[in-house]
């Protein structure tokens, strides 16, 4: 049985190992990015290359595109790295464009709103 050496557990518990691959970044926002990492630092910012933003309403899908993109290391939950083999997204979901995703968002936004004030509205009512 083999010890690791110190170099090892410093390799393994960074982010050195995900250099040059690609990446997908959860941010505290629920926003999902996907970039190639090209830099990190003791704080966990991270610099994406070739970025974009992958909005999903329902079965619909966007990929927005970034470009070169800084993320301060606070607003990251979770790294993990691409299976590029593997097929990335459910078969049932459909790319659309920006415009379309947009649109989706805010009718889904309008229908959040919708159920919160009329919960509001039966405030009085107690269904505890």
């Amino acid at each position: 049985m083999s010890w690791a050496g110190p170099d090892d557990v410093l390799l393994s518990t960074s982010l050195a190992s995900y250099l040059d691959k690609k990446l997908l970044v959860l941010l505290r926002d629920g926003r999902k990015l996907m970039g190639i990492l090209r830099s990190f630092d003791q704080f966990a910012n991270v610099v994406l290359q070739d970025a974009c933003d992958r909005v999903i309403v329902g079965e619909l899908y966007c990929d927005i595109p970034l470009g070169l993109y800084v993320i301060r290391g606070e607003n990251v939950v979770l790294i993990g790295e691409l299976d590029l083999d593997k097929e990335e997204l459910p078969p049932n979901m459909t790319r659309v464009s920006e415009a379309e995703i947009k649109r989706a968002q805010k009718a889904e936004r309008d229908a959040t709103d919708l159920k919160g004030s009329m919960r509001k509205r039966m405030e009085f009512l107690d269904f505890d």
